[in-house]
């Protein structure tokens, strides 16, 4: 009777079996794109993974080994190029030129000003650095005092735009200060030293550079103030009269 009764049940309903075979199809389907996706998801890289950050927050060069920082960009002009490069900052460069010859101490403040980007820095820097130039040359004869206070600023500017120093660019060229250096701290102090020698025997020079870098990457921070609108009145208007 059992094998009666399903006999009966397939004959009544033959279409019952397709759908039951579709639906375990579509599992076993779904069941084998799981399998094959799960290896890819498991395999794919780590959000960061190749991506590597020295001790200064630095990204690391592209194609470069890990823990190897980035490197150090050039200065946009030489030491001795008092007159800058012929391009569309040459007027600025004469302005340099002029001003390290015949007023250092106006290009110095205008050079702290630029890279501090806050008005009123020029003042203080400016008669400071007049006060050291007047008293270095009326009792030494020369301008020996003010290199002290103003070398920190190319040690400011190559910090703040990851520049090559003298010492590198030494090691770079001989090698001669490669065996003295060991860890960044060591070449940051040789670096600075090398600043102060700079500002000492090529006192001028220097802070021309430093005013040509300035003034190709950085605005004067009196540009940043906001535009005053000045509202002319209409002038008086009258009416002509008819003869």
């Amino acid at each position: 009777m059992a094998n009666n009764s399903d006999k009966k049940y397939e004959e009544s309903s033959p279409l019952l079996n397709k759908p039951v075979e579709e639906a375990e199809n579509k599992s076993n389907n779904v069941s084998d794109t799981r399998s094959t996706v799960s290896p890819k998801i498991q395999e794919a890289p780590v959000a960061g993974a190749g991506c590597g950050w020295t001790a200064d927050g630095l990204p690391l060069g592209h194609g470069s080994v890990m823990g190897e920082p980035m490197g150090r960009a050039h200065w946009d002009s030489n030491l001795f190029a008092c007159l800058g490069r012929n391009d569309e900052f040459c007027s600025s460069d004469l302005e340099v030129c002029l001003l390290g010859s015949v007023a250092p101490c106006v290009l110095y403040g205008s050079n702290v000003e630029r890279l501090g980007s806050t008005p009123g820095t020029f003042a203080n820097h400016c008669l400071s650095y007049s006060g050291l130039y007047l008293i270095g040359n009326s009792f030494f004869g020369w301008n020996c005092l003010a290199p002290w206070f103003s070398y920190p600023s190319r040690s400011a500017i190559r910090r703040r735009f990851n520049l090559e120093g003298t010492c590198e660019s030494l090691n770079r060229s001989c090698g001669c200060c490669g065996s003295c250096i060991e860890d960044e701290q060591q070449r940051e102090q040789c670096e600075s030293a090398c600043d102060f020698a700079t500002h000492i025997f090529c006192h001028t020079c220097a802070l021309c550079q430093e005013g040509r870098e300035l003034r190709r990457r950085l605005p004067h921070p009196g540009f940043n103030a906001r535009p005053v609108l000045v509202m002319i009145p209409p002038g008086e208007q009258t009416m002509g009269r008819e003869a």
